[in-house]
């Protein structure tokens, strides 16, 4: 029997075209990992045996016939349960969508079909990605492989927690304000968020459509880089995708000397100090490469979380108004008025994070306020657009550390949504300006958690983000080894 835990996707990937291992023997051992430690985690909200299995079949059918789809034919790939999968129940973790069966493939599961990835569906994640710790599912909570007393991060959670498992090498995830990278963060994985627009999002169901974007988060950096490759690119149905060009992302080191990095010192204290440590650690191993370090000045993006709360919590409340039991949705039963249908269809399908989103949103849209919330918030994302600019005049990539934190345990902050809402404090801003930001290990704090480290860059910069992220992956301090047994 293979074993996966630490079995990095480039290995898999050359153990494949090598012909060490079949797809069926890979996929069996993980599915074998899945049903032992899946019941400690809660990673997956709908496991099929059946289905993961019969692609993998399907695979090695294709490499006897010598006719593999791609270099990543038969390789798992877990995929976030809000990114349609043609035939497979589609939740968003929420209950308005219990029954839904996705009668389409979203344009990145389209194209891992088409390069034979072998996907396994629904993973766990905070109801309609509006978390940032994975206890707002309307299923079940997922836990941190590291400490299964803690949070994953979220709303990417499952897809963090299964990798960092050892579930699967490589997921989907879906980053609105952090939601990749976070989670990336504290489970001790890589999660890259692309340029919006790098990715299509036709088929992802929306949260806040200015901001949302989806990407990979793996085991290792050419894991991200593989992945990012096969799902980029234009896409006639989404008219946010850019038509920007790519062609393969490397994950080639980059040459550390000479390179100019921007960094954010702790202003508000607000980092745990092993964190800090771990920085400033890691800016003077840079340093000593040859590396340019220039301080900046991030005073503006102290305003970064409420800019996104009231945009995000803005275009939730329009983008989920068609779950209303009649278009889309859960149906309330027994009810005679059409007024009461709409309510009580909401009130039962929703879960309390997303009605307190839906709330604010609809309170700065609304006639009075648009201007003196709404209106205001759109034009200081501008100024933070601009301040990046400015950044990136004199520096190549800005450096930080992914959270303030590492996994808090759970049930810590559910009772104090702004504290919970300050999980993002540093990934939020990356989002605002439409950027590429990368997480990735940076060691372990006292307690045994993973630090996350993130790399924001120019937009369509992933190739100097990722090449800079497999240069900082060999440095021995940032070193995390997945957890082999989860207790």
């Amino acid at each position: 029997m293979i074993d996966v835990v630490g079995l990095k996707f480039a290995n898999i990937r050359n153990g494949l075209n090598e012909n060490k291992f079949t797809s069926e023997e890979l996929v069996t051992a993980y599915i074998n990992r899945i049903e032992t430690f899946e019941p400690k985690i809660g990673s997956i909200l709908e496991f099929n045996k059946e289905y993961i299995l019969s692609q993998a079949k399907a695979s090695d059918e294709r490499r006897k016939a010598k006719k593999e789809l791609s270099k990543w034919d038969g390789i798992p790939i877990g995929i976030k349960n809000n990114i349609c999968i043609k035939d497979v129940r589609t939740t968003c973790a929420s209950k308005i969508l219990e029954n839904f069966i996705s009668p389409y493939d979203a344009t990145a599961i389209e194209k891992l079909k088409s390069k034979g990835f072998v996907l396994i569906p629904g993973l766990n994640m905070d109801e309609f990605a509006m978390g940032s710790s994975t206890e707002n599912s309307a299923y079940k909570i997922t836990k941190n492989p590291f400490d299964t007393s803690r949070i994953p991060g979220g709303s990417s959670g499952g897809s963090a927690a299964g990798v960092a498992a050892s579930f699967f090498p490589v997921a989907l995830g879906s980053d609105t304000g952090g939601s990749i990278r976070q989670p990336a963060a504290l489970c001790g994985v890589v999660g890259l968020k692309p340029t919006y627009g790098r990715v299509s999002r036709y088929g992802l169901v929306a949260y806040a459509s200015s901001l949302d974007q989806i990407g990979p988060i793996s085991n290792d950096v050419e894991g991200a880089s593989d992945v990012l490759e096969v799902i980029s690119g234009l896409d006639s149905r989404d008219s946010t995708s850019s038509s920007e060009p790519h062609s393969e992302f490397s994950s080639d080191p980059l040459n550390l000397s000479g390179l100019k990095i921007g960094i954010m010192m702790d202003e508000g204290s607000s980092w745990e100090p092993d964190i800090k440590n771990k920085f400033h650690q890691i800016i003077e191993i840079l340093k000593k490469q040859g590396s340019i370090v220039k301080e900046l000045d991030f005073s503006l993006f102290a305003n970064s979380i409420p800019i996104y709360y009231i945009i995000a919590t803005a275009e939730c409340s329009s983008n989920l108004s068609r779950f209303d039991g009649i278009k889309f949705g859960h149906r309330a039963k027994d009810v005679s008025k059409l007024e009461d249908l709409y309510v009580e269809s909401r009130s039962q399908g929703f879960g309390a994070e997303v009605k307190r989103r839906i709330l604010l949103g609809t309170f700065s849209l609304s006639s009075g306020y648009y201007d003196a919330y709404y209106g205001k918030a759109q034009k200081s994302r501008i100024l933070i657009q601009k301040k990046y600019d400015e950044f990136f005049e004199s520096v190549d990539v800005i450096l930080q550390p992914t959270s303030p934190t590492t996994a808090f345990k759970i049930g810590e902050k559910t009772k104090d949504p702004v504290q919970m809402y300050k999980a993002d404090i540093l990934t939020t801003s990356v989002n605002l300006a439409g950027l590429p930001g990368i997480s990735i290990p940076a060691g372990l704090d006292a307690k045994g958690l993973p630090i996350g480290l993130q790399i924001t860059g120019k937009k369509f910069a992933e190739n100097q983000i990722l090449a800079l992220a497999k240069s900082l992956s060999s440095i021995k301090e940032m070193e995390i080894a997945l957890p082999k047994e989860i207790n």
